[in-house]
């Protein structure tokens, strides 16, 4: 039995094994409509989620399995004090595998070591999202065919967004990849990530504050948003929430075959109107999404 609580678990022959099996999904997707049938998922979520709780479940609906599902903290006993052990240990009882979201860092990890069957980390704190990387890894492949030899721009939050660390970790594994850290000083990429991968591996990256001055040489731009949620004084999320704005002018100084990215959800960090640019794949991203958690429940649960 195998859990996936950090993308650095999966070796990029893995990676590449799971966008191949969400590639085919697309292709052949009535092939798969009877691959979990009988099975049951588990979503677990403690923190607010549209995307990634509906793009789980959708999933296993789409592989023919059943979903349970606890769509917050106050609805399940760990609003009466219950650890992450024993919800673990307790939903083990019911499900097949669970996808679980929680406020604490590690908790998904918690979750695995108690639980005796598959856990999926589907988000926990400011720390790691790894299906939102397969999600996002699986979107660069389909627009660019390659994984290696580019240039990424990260703009927004660098600090908090999970996202954004992930996704470093995970292309930092592939060649000729160099990374552009576009932030307002307040929240840079911390200072963990960058020893840890791209110093330790001798990375390219550049950090700057200026979005304009680096479209220009960006294959693909990931945008994030400032998130509310992970900062303890209002007065700084204000006044940092606007850093950046990608707008139709800005999109001007990119190369036409630029690809935008987003983890959604979208504040006022892309403007509507970059939505029919054909450069704008976050909704692609989306859709994405349900394919390769698709292909990792089919993984987890080994089935042929």
């Amino acid at each position: 039995m195998r859990s996936l609580i950090n993308i650095l678990e999966l070796s990029v022959g893995e990676i590449d094994e799971l966008i191949a099996t969400a590639n085919d999904i697309i292709a052949n997707p009535a092939k798969y409509a009877e691959k979990c049938r009988g099975k049951k998922l588990a979503t677990l979520f403690f923190e607010p989620s549209t995307r990634t709780r509906l793009s789980f479940e959708a999933a296993m609906y789409e592989l023919g399995g059943h979903v349970l599902s606890v769509s917050s903290g106050n609805t399940s006993s760990a609003a009466k004090g219950e650890s992450v052990a024993d919800t673990a240990k307790t939903v083990s009882c019911y499900a097949d595998i669970i996808a679980m979201r929680h406020p604490k860092e590690g908790a998904p990890y918690v979750a695995a070591m108690n639980a005796s069957i598959p856990v999926i980390n589907a988000g926990d704190g400011g720390h790691n999202h790894p299906t939102q990387t397969l999600t996002d890894l699986l979107t660069i492949s389909r627009e660019k065919g390659r994984l290696d030899h580019m240039t990424i721009g990260f703009c927004g939050d660098l600090k908090f967004g999970r996202t954004v660390h992930s996704l470093i970790e995970a292309m930092s594994r592939y060649e000729g990849v160099r990374f552009v850290l576009i932030s307002p000083e307040e929240l840079k990429l911390p200072s963990y990530v960058k020893k840890d991968v791209l110093k330790a591996k001798g990375i390219e990256y550049l950090q700057t504050t200026d979005l304009e001055s680096v479209l220009p040489e960006l294959d693909i731009l990931y945008m994030t948003r400032v998130q509310r949620e992970r900062f303890f004084n209002e007065e700084d999320y204000l006044r940092l929430r606007d850093s950046y704005i990608l707008t139709p002018e800005k999109m001007k100084l990119a190369k036409a075959d630029m690809s935008v990215l987003h983890p959604l959800p979208r504040v006022n960090e892309i403007a509507v109107s970059i939505d029919s640019d054909p450069r704008a794949c976050y909704f692609k991203q989306v859709l994405n999404g349900k394919y390769i958690r698709m292909a990792l429940i089919l993984k987890l649960l080994e089935v042929d």
